[in-house]
C-alpha cells in the first residue's frame, strides 16, 4: 500500500463522488489517499477495525473464510463504496477480508478522528446509513438470487462482475480450478454442476476454457443470459 498525503488528491476525489458535505473541513487534514496494488490485502478478517475507507477506484472483492479454512467469495465492489462502515458503527473486529482485484484507490481515515470531528455529524450519519441500508438490501436480493434462477445465469453474472471493460477493450480476470470450488459455493451450487455448465457456455462459444483458465469470448451473450449483474 503506497499513502498519499494530498489535499489535492483528496479534494479530486471528494468532488468527483460529492462528497464535500459529507467529510467536513476539520477531518481532511486526517484523511489520506490509499493505492493498493493488484491482490493486494486491504483489510483480514477479525483483525481489529480502525480505519474508515472509501473506495473512489478500482475494484474489490470482498470474501470470508470458515475456521476450516474454506473461503467463500461474497461479492464485488466497484466505487462508491465504504469498508469498515458497519465495523465503526458496532465498534466490532473487522467482518469480511477485503482484497483488491485490479489497482484501487481509497480515502482512508482512522475512526478515532471520525469520532472525534464528526461522530454527530449529520451529513455523514445519513450517508454511512445509506451505504449500510444498501448493503442489506442487496444481501436479501442476492439470497432470493440464489433461489430463483439456474445456474446458467448465476454464472454468467458473476464471471461480468469479475471483468473489467476500460476504453472499449476488455480484460479478464483468470480463474483458476481451485477457485471453482469457491464459485460453486457462491452461486449455490456443487463444483460437479458448475462444470457442466462450464462446459456448456464453452461449447455455446461465450467463454474459453485454457489450462485451469476460464476467458469471457462473448461478453454481450453473457450479459444477455445475466440480465442483470447480482454479483456487484
Amino acid at each position: 500500500m503506497e499513502e498519499v498525503h494530498d489535499e489535492h488528491q483528496l479534494l479530486h476525489y471528494l468532488k468527483q463522488y460529492q462528497l464535500e458535505t459529507v467529510f467536513p473541513e476539520p477531518l481532511r487534514p486526517s484523511m489520506t489517499v490509499c493505492h493498493f496494488e493488484k491482490c493486494e490485502l486491504i483489510c483480514r478478517q477479525g483483525e481489529a477495525s480502525e480505519y474508515l475507507y472509501v473506495l473512489v477506484g478500482g475494484k474489490i472483492k470482498i470474501f470470508t473464510t470458515s475456521a476450516q479454512d474454506k473461503t467463500l467469495v461474497l461479492c464485488f465492489k466497484t466505487p462508491l463504496e465504504v469498508v469498515g462502515d458497519v465495523e465503526y458503527v458496532r465498534e466490532s473486529h473487522i467482518i469480511n477480508t477485503v482484497q483488491a482485484v485490479t489497482p484501487v484507490v481509497m480515502l482512508r481515515i482512522h475512526y478515532q478522528q471520525l469520532a472525534e470531528h464528526a461522530g454527530d455529524y449529520a451529513p455523514l450519519l445519513k450517508f454511512l446509513l445509506k451505504i449500510i441500508s444498501h448493503k442489506f438490501y442487496i444481501d436479501s436480493n442476492f439470497s432470493s438470487f440464489n433461489l430463483m434462477y439456474p445456474v446458467e445465469v448465476r454464472l454468467a453474472s458473476y464471471l461480468l462482475s469479475i471483468s473489467t471493460e476500460e476504453a472499449g477493450a476488455v480484460e479478464h480476470e483468470g480463474l483458476d480450478s481451485f477457485n471453482l470450488t469457491d464459485i460453486s459455493n457462491l452461486i449455490g451450487t456443487s463444483y460437479r454442476h458448475l462444470n457442466r455448465v462450464i462446459q456448456k457456455l464453452c461449447t455455446d462459444g461465450f467463454i474459453e476454457r485454457n489450462q485451469g483458465f476460464i476467458q469471457i469470448k462473448d461478453r454481450a451473450g453473457l450479459r444477455q443470459i445475466a440480465g442483470h449483474n447480482i454479483y456487484e
